[in-house]
């Protein structure tokens, strides 16, 4: 005789569960995670939220060590709600903020999807917008492997980046002219020239991983063979991608630049807009 993995009772013959059990189980899990959206997004009650959170486990047989991954939930989904316009206000970032003192929640929890890094670069974005330069949203533990210039501030840090650098090479192309003249078996014999052309070929060179910084007056990346800065109004082109973003600086010889490995998105418009202040 099985039991039923839920409730614990007698399930029937080669059974482990009951099918209103999983069900209870199901919904409430569903209910749990609606209500943390409605709480950050709506009342801020979240005493009443954990005491509702609470009575539903009780009810849905959810144990207590599944309820963290319920509330990461929960949240993942109410910043969704949040960034859909792709701006956080400040009265958004504050009832995460209630929310997370309220539960204490350490960083890593809330940022097992990467959610809370998004809660910090839609914050430094507006603040940019705003005019404002941004202070004391990231700590960086140990040395930076730049010199930042007096009243520079670091506005984020991507590390393992990928630096591309745009080259061009010489190719000869063309073909043969003539006839095939068979000489044995299998074998043949061109007549003719070769009439061809060189041509330049345009390809993006792999030059190195590194770290790749933006402050309120540079771009920097560095690593262990190429290291330098870009002073925004040196920029004459920037190009978001899902996963990078290219540069091109405003001088005769440069050629653009691809850096592969950070959010393109975040990058974009942090450069664009600290342009302005």
């Amino acid at each position: 005789m099985g039991t039923c993995k839920y409730c614990g009772q007698k399930a029937g013959f080669l059974k482990s569960k009951h099918k209103e059990c999983e069900d209870k189980y199901k919904n409430g899990k569903s209910e749990i995670i609606k209500l943390v959206e409605s709480a950050i997004a709506e009342t801020s009650d979240f005493n009443k939220l954990k005491s509702d959170i609470e009575k539903i486990s009780n009810e849905s047989f959810i144990k207590q060590e599944e309820l963290e991954g319920l509330y990461v939930a929960g949240f993942d989904n109410v910043l969704e709600i949040f960034l859909d316009d792709d701006i956080l206000s400040e009265e958004e970032e504050e009832r995460i903020r209630v929310f997370r003192d309220f539960f204490n929640f350490n960083q890593d929890v809330l940022d097992k999807n990467g959610s809370l890094q998004k809660v910090v670069k839609a914050s430094i974005i507006r603040e940019i917008t705003e005019g404002k330069i941004p202070e004391n949203r990231i700590q960086i533990q140990g040395a930076l492997p730049f010199n930042l210039q007096k009243s520079e501030k670091l506005i984020w840090m991507f590390q393992n980046v990928e630096l591309y650098e745009q080259r061009t090479r010489r190719e000869f192309r063309g073909s043969h002219s003539g006839v095939n003249i068979r000489i044995a078996k299998g074998l043949y014999y061109r007549t003719g020239g070769f009439r061809g052309h060189p041509v330049q070929v345009e390809e993006m060179k792999y030059i190195d991983n590194g770290v790749f910084a933006i402050t309120n007056k540079h771009v920097y990346f560095a690593s262990s063979s190429k290291n330098f800065r870009i002073k925004f109004d040196k920029i004459l082109k920037a190009e978001p991608y899902e996963d990078g973003i290219g540069l091109q600086k405003d001088t005769a010889s440069a050629k653009p630049q691809i850096f592969k490995g950070i959010d393109g998105w975040f990058a974009y418009n942090a450069i664009t807009n600290l342009t302005q202040i």
